[in-house]
Protein backbone atom coordinates (compact mmCIF):
# COMPACT_ATOMS: atom_id res chain seq x y z
CA UNK A 1 0.00 0.00 0.00
CA UNK A 2 0.81 3.11 -0.32
CA UNK A 3 2.14 5.48 2.71
CA UNK A 4 -1.26 7.40 2.96
CA UNK A 5 -3.00 4.27 3.20
CA UNK A 6 -0.62 2.89 5.58
CA UNK A 7 -1.23 5.49 7.65
CA UNK A 8 -4.95 5.56 7.27
CA UNK A 9 -4.65 1.58 8.22
CA UNK A 10 -2.71 2.75 11.61
CA UNK A 11 -5.53 5.49 12.60
CA UNK A 12 -8.15 2.98 12.44
CA UNK A 13 -6.32 0.58 14.26
CA UNK A 14 -5.21 3.27 16.86
CA UNK A 15 -9.10 4.28 17.19
CA UNK A 16 -10.37 0.93 17.40
CA UNK A 17 -7.66 0.38 20.88
CA UNK A 18 -8.34 3.48 22.25
CA UNK A 19 -12.09 2.93 21.61
CA UNK A 20 -11.64 -0.64 23.58
CA UNK A 21 -9.74 0.50 26.31
CA UNK A 22 -12.21 3.87 27.19
CA UNK A 23 -15.06 0.76 27.21
CA UNK A 24 -13.35 -1.01 29.56
CA UNK A 25 -11.97 2.07 31.41
CA UNK A 26 -15.88 3.11 32.20
CA UNK A 27 -16.85 -0.37 33.44
CA UNK A 28 -13.91 -0.40 35.62
CA UNK A 29 -14.88 2.78 37.11
CA UNK A 30 -18.32 1.49 38.56
CA UNK A 31 -15.85 -1.50 40.65
CA UNK A 32 -12.88 0.08 41.01
CA UNK A 33 -13.40 -0.28 44.86
CA UNK A 34 -13.71 -3.70 44.04
CA UNK A 35 -10.60 -4.08 42.26
CA UNK A 36 -8.89 -1.85 45.14
CA UNK A 37 -9.88 -4.76 47.44
CA UNK A 38 -8.88 -7.95 45.51
CA UNK A 39 -4.98 -6.32 46.26
CA UNK A 40 -4.97 -4.92 49.45
CA UNK A 41 -7.59 -7.34 51.22
CA UNK A 42 -4.87 -10.53 51.55
CA UNK A 43 -2.54 -7.78 52.08
CA UNK A 44 -4.54 -6.90 55.54
CA UNK A 45 -5.71 -10.05 56.33
CA UNK A 46 -1.82 -11.31 56.80
CA UNK A 47 -1.22 -8.57 58.92
CA UNK A 48 -4.10 -9.46 61.16
CA UNK A 49 -6.42 -6.83 60.04
CA UNK A 50 -9.93 -6.63 58.67
CA UNK A 51 -10.54 -4.29 56.32
CA UNK A 52 -13.17 -3.52 53.38
CA UNK A 53 -14.28 -0.15 52.04
CA UNK A 54 -17.90 -0.60 53.90
CA UNK A 55 -16.45 -1.35 57.07
CA UNK A 56 -14.05 0.37 59.39
CA UNK A 57 -10.65 -1.38 59.72
CA UNK A 58 -10.26 -3.19 63.50
CA UNK A 59 -7.48 -4.33 64.91
CA UNK A 60 -7.19 -8.27 65.59
CA UNK A 61 -4.37 -8.94 66.45
CA UNK A 62 -0.62 -7.79 66.76
CA UNK A 63 0.22 -4.42 64.49
CA UNK A 64 -2.58 -3.42 61.98
CA UNK A 65 -2.36 -1.92 59.06
CA UNK A 66 -4.97 0.90 58.02
CA UNK A 67 -5.90 2.41 54.61
CA UNK A 68 -5.73 6.14 54.35
CA UNK A 69 -6.02 8.48 51.79
CA UNK A 70 -4.37 11.75 52.05
CA UNK A 71 -5.72 15.03 49.93
CA UNK A 72 -8.96 15.95 48.51
CA UNK A 73 -8.56 15.05 45.02
CA UNK A 74 -6.86 11.84 46.02
CA UNK A 75 -9.87 9.60 45.66
CA UNK A 76 -10.81 10.52 42.24
CA UNK A 77 -7.10 10.31 40.52
CA UNK A 78 -7.42 7.25 42.52
CA UNK A 79 -10.48 6.24 40.96
CA UNK A 80 -9.47 7.27 37.84
CA UNK A 81 -6.02 5.79 37.79
CA UNK A 82 -7.25 2.60 38.59
CA UNK A 83 -9.80 2.08 36.25
CA UNK A 84 -7.60 3.53 33.36
CA UNK A 85 -4.99 0.87 34.44
CA UNK A 86 -7.84 -2.00 34.77
CA UNK A 87 -9.16 -0.69 31.14
CA UNK A 88 -5.71 -1.23 30.01
CA UNK A 89 -4.93 -4.71 31.07
CA UNK A 90 -8.69 -6.09 30.55
CA UNK A 91 -8.70 -4.60 26.52
CA UNK A 92 -5.19 -6.32 25.91
CA UNK A 93 -6.76 -8.54 23.44
CA UNK A 94 -8.90 -6.17 21.49
CA UNK A 95 -5.43 -3.60 20.83
CA UNK A 96 -3.13 -6.47 20.67
CA UNK A 97 -5.04 -7.46 17.88
CA UNK A 98 -5.24 -4.63 16.10
CA UNK A 99 -1.03 -4.06 16.78
CA UNK A 100 -0.65 -7.86 15.56
CA UNK A 101 -3.35 -6.72 12.65
CA UNK A 102 -1.18 -3.85 11.53
CA UNK A 103 2.33 -5.74 11.71
CA UNK A 104 1.45 -8.96 10.85
CA UNK A 105 1.40 -8.30 6.92
CA UNK A 106 4.48 -7.16 6.54
CA UNK A 107 5.91 -10.34 7.92
CA UNK A 108 7.21 -13.35 6.62
CA UNK A 109 5.64 -17.42 7.47
CA UNK A 110 8.84 -18.09 9.51
CA UNK A 111 8.67 -14.70 11.30
CA UNK A 112 4.96 -14.74 11.90
CA UNK A 113 5.97 -18.18 13.49
CA UNK A 114 8.42 -16.66 15.63
CA UNK A 115 6.02 -14.48 16.79
CA UNK A 116 3.41 -16.86 17.70
CA UNK A 117 6.02 -18.65 18.99
CA UNK A 118 7.04 -15.29 21.77
CA UNK A 119 3.68 -14.23 22.35
CA UNK A 120 2.20 -17.79 23.46
CA UNK A 121 5.12 -18.63 25.25
CA UNK A 122 5.47 -14.42 27.09
CA UNK A 123 2.31 -14.20 28.37
CA UNK A 124 1.90 -17.29 30.65
CA UNK A 125 5.15 -16.47 31.68
CA UNK A 126 4.44 -12.83 32.74
CA UNK A 127 1.48 -13.98 34.00
CA UNK A 128 3.20 -16.92 36.47
CA UNK A 129 4.77 -13.71 37.61
CA UNK A 130 2.33 -11.52 38.57
CA UNK A 131 1.00 -14.68 40.15
CA UNK A 132 4.00 -14.98 42.44
CA UNK A 133 3.79 -11.34 43.49
CA UNK A 134 0.17 -11.41 44.15
CA UNK A 135 0.71 -14.52 46.59
CA UNK A 136 3.97 -13.32 48.25
CA UNK A 137 3.16 -10.12 48.60
CA UNK A 138 1.05 -10.62 51.93
CA UNK A 139 4.11 -12.17 53.38
CA UNK A 140 6.18 -9.43 52.84
CA UNK A 141 3.89 -7.22 53.95
CA UNK A 142 3.65 -8.94 57.24
CA UNK A 143 6.99 -9.13 57.98
CA UNK A 144 7.85 -5.52 56.83
CA UNK A 145 5.17 -4.43 59.65
CA UNK A 146 6.86 -6.22 62.63
CA UNK A 147 9.61 -4.29 62.45
CA UNK A 148 6.80 -1.27 63.34
CA UNK A 149 6.69 -0.44 67.40
CA UNK A 150 4.30 -2.38 69.55
CA UNK A 151 0.74 -0.70 70.15
CA UNK A 152 1.43 1.53 67.08
CA UNK A 153 -1.08 1.41 64.04
CA UNK A 154 0.50 1.50 60.47
CA UNK A 155 -1.01 3.72 58.14
CA UNK A 156 -0.98 2.86 54.70
CA UNK A 157 -0.95 5.70 51.77
CA UNK A 158 -3.47 3.78 49.28
CA UNK A 159 -1.92 5.60 46.36
CA UNK A 160 1.83 4.46 47.67
CA UNK A 161 0.25 0.56 48.05
CA UNK A 162 -0.92 0.58 44.93
CA UNK A 163 1.96 1.39 43.61
CA UNK A 164 4.60 -0.76 45.28
CA UNK A 165 1.83 -3.81 44.02
CA UNK A 166 2.06 -2.46 40.39
CA UNK A 167 5.85 -2.68 40.81
CA UNK A 168 5.96 -6.02 42.22
CA UNK A 169 3.71 -7.29 39.21
CA UNK A 170 5.64 -5.90 36.84
CA UNK A 171 8.99 -6.95 38.76
CA UNK A 172 8.11 -10.61 39.10
CA UNK A 173 6.31 -10.50 35.38
CA UNK A 174 9.57 -9.31 33.18
CA UNK A 175 11.65 -11.11 35.83
CA UNK A 176 9.86 -14.52 34.59
CA UNK A 177 10.50 -13.29 30.45
CA UNK A 178 14.47 -13.88 31.13
CA UNK A 179 14.33 -17.78 29.83
CA UNK A 180 12.41 -16.73 27.12
CA UNK A 181 14.98 -14.24 25.68
CA UNK A 182 17.94 -16.77 26.17
CA UNK A 183 16.28 -18.92 23.95
CA UNK A 184 15.57 -16.58 21.39
CA UNK A 185 18.96 -15.61 21.42
CA UNK A 186 20.14 -19.42 20.89
CA UNK A 187 17.71 -19.61 17.91
CA UNK A 188 19.61 -16.53 16.58
CA UNK A 189 22.70 -18.19 17.31
CA UNK A 190 23.86 -15.18 19.34
CA UNK A 191 24.02 -17.67 22.14
CA UNK A 192 25.08 -21.35 22.64
CA UNK A 193 23.47 -23.86 25.40
CA UNK A 194 26.92 -24.74 26.37
CA UNK A 195 27.75 -21.27 27.23
CA UNK A 196 24.65 -20.91 28.88
CA UNK A 197 25.73 -23.98 31.11
CA UNK A 198 29.12 -22.55 31.75
CA UNK A 199 27.28 -19.18 32.85
CA UNK A 200 25.45 -21.28 35.66
CA UNK A 201 27.21 -19.85 39.30
CA UNK A 202 27.01 -16.40 37.99
CA UNK A 203 23.76 -16.86 37.11
CA UNK A 204 22.41 -18.33 39.86
CA UNK A 205 24.20 -15.44 42.30
CA UNK A 206 22.69 -13.14 39.66
CA UNK A 207 18.99 -14.30 40.05
CA UNK A 208 20.26 -14.47 43.76
CA UNK A 209 21.16 -10.64 43.71
CA UNK A 210 18.13 -9.54 42.01
CA UNK A 211 15.85 -11.37 43.58
CA UNK A 212 17.03 -9.96 47.14
CA UNK A 213 16.70 -6.39 45.68
CA UNK A 214 13.54 -6.41 43.64
CA UNK A 215 11.84 -7.90 47.17
CA UNK A 216 11.73 -4.78 49.68
CA UNK A 217 11.39 -7.38 52.59
CA UNK A 218 14.54 -8.82 54.22
CA UNK A 219 13.05 -12.08 54.51
CA UNK A 220 14.69 -15.11 52.46
CA UNK A 221 10.99 -16.44 52.07
CA UNK A 222 10.16 -13.73 49.66
CA UNK A 223 13.37 -13.97 48.26
CA UNK A 224 13.62 -17.19 47.29
CA UNK A 225 9.82 -17.34 46.14
CA UNK A 226 11.27 -14.97 43.08
CA UNK A 227 14.60 -16.41 42.53
CA UNK A 228 13.50 -20.20 42.23
CA UNK A 229 11.16 -20.51 39.73
CA UNK A 230 13.58 -18.26 38.27
CA UNK A 231 16.25 -20.41 38.44
CA UNK A 232 14.09 -23.63 37.08
CA UNK A 233 13.41 -21.57 34.48
CA UNK A 234 16.97 -20.66 33.22
CA UNK A 235 17.95 -24.48 33.11
CA UNK A 236 14.94 -25.28 31.28
CA UNK A 237 16.13 -22.58 28.85
CA UNK A 238 19.88 -24.13 28.93
CA UNK A 239 18.67 -27.94 28.31
CA UNK A 240 16.30 -26.53 25.53
CA UNK A 241 19.42 -24.19 23.99
CA UNK A 242 21.67 -28.01 24.24
CA UNK A 243 19.10 -29.74 22.32
CA UNK A 244 18.73 -27.17 19.66
CA UNK A 245 22.55 -26.56 19.56
CA UNK A 246 22.73 -30.53 18.59
CA UNK A 247 20.00 -30.35 16.37
CA UNK A 248 22.01 -27.38 14.44
CA UNK A 249 24.91 -29.49 14.10
CA UNK A 250 23.62 -32.52 12.48
CA UNK A 251 21.76 -30.07 10.04
CA UNK A 252 24.80 -28.69 9.61
CA UNK A 253 27.03 -31.67 9.29
CA UNK A 254 24.63 -33.00 6.49
CA UNK A 255 25.17 -30.35 3.90
CA UNK A 256 28.20 -28.65 2.80
CA UNK A 257 29.73 -25.13 4.93
CA UNK A 258 29.52 -21.83 3.31
CA UNK A 259 32.92 -21.97 1.72
CA UNK A 260 32.82 -25.32 0.18
CA UNK A 261 31.92 -26.41 -3.02
CA UNK A 262 29.17 -28.38 -3.17
CA UNK A 263 30.13 -32.31 -5.14
CA UNK A 264 29.36 -32.37 -8.61
CA UNK A 265 28.61 -35.98 -10.48
CA UNK A 266 30.74 -35.46 -13.64
CA UNK A 267 29.70 -39.10 -14.72
CA UNK A 268 28.29 -39.39 -18.14
CA UNK A 269 25.08 -40.28 -19.05
CA UNK A 270 24.01 -42.57 -22.05
CA UNK A 271 21.98 -40.51 -24.51
CA UNK A 272 20.78 -43.12 -26.55
CA UNK A 273 20.25 -43.48 -30.09
CA UNK A 274 20.10 -40.47 -31.96
CA UNK A 275 16.75 -40.19 -34.52
CA UNK A 276 17.84 -39.22 -37.66
CA UNK A 277 16.32 -35.52 -38.67
CA UNK A 278 14.08 -35.30 -41.85
CA UNK A 279 15.52 -33.30 -44.50
CA UNK A 280 12.58 -30.94 -45.05
CA UNK A 281 13.20 -30.12 -41.19
CA UNK A 282 17.05 -29.50 -41.23
CA UNK A 283 18.38 -26.26 -40.78
CA UNK A 284 19.58 -24.14 -41.31
CA UNK A 285 20.06 -24.29 -44.75
CA UNK A 286 16.87 -24.54 -46.71
CA UNK A 287 16.41 -28.30 -47.69
CA UNK A 288 13.08 -28.01 -49.40
CA UNK A 289 11.06 -25.37 -51.13
CA UNK A 290 8.00 -26.94 -50.05
CA UNK A 291 5.57 -24.91 -47.93
CA UNK A 292 3.29 -26.20 -44.55
CA UNK A 293 0.67 -23.57 -43.92
CA UNK A 294 2.47 -21.16 -45.72
CA UNK A 295 5.62 -21.23 -43.86
CA UNK A 296 9.13 -22.73 -45.07
CA UNK A 297 11.59 -25.12 -43.03
CA UNK A 298 13.44 -21.28 -41.86
CA UNK A 299 10.49 -19.68 -41.02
Amino acid sequence: MPLAEHLRELRNRLAKALLAIVAVTIVAAFFYKDIIEFFTNPILTAVGCDSTFSELAQQSSGNCARIVLNGLLTPFTLALKVSLMAGVIFASPVWLYQLWGFVAPGLHKHERKYAYAFVGTGVPLFLGGAFFAYKTLPTMAKVLLEFSPADLDNQLPLDDLLDLIVRMVLVFGLSFELPLLLVMLNLTGALTGRRMMNWWRGMIMGITVFAAVATPSTDPLTMLALAGPIWILYFLATGFSLLNDRRRRRRDALAPADDEASELDLTPEAIGEVEAVAPSRALPEQATAERVNGYDDVT
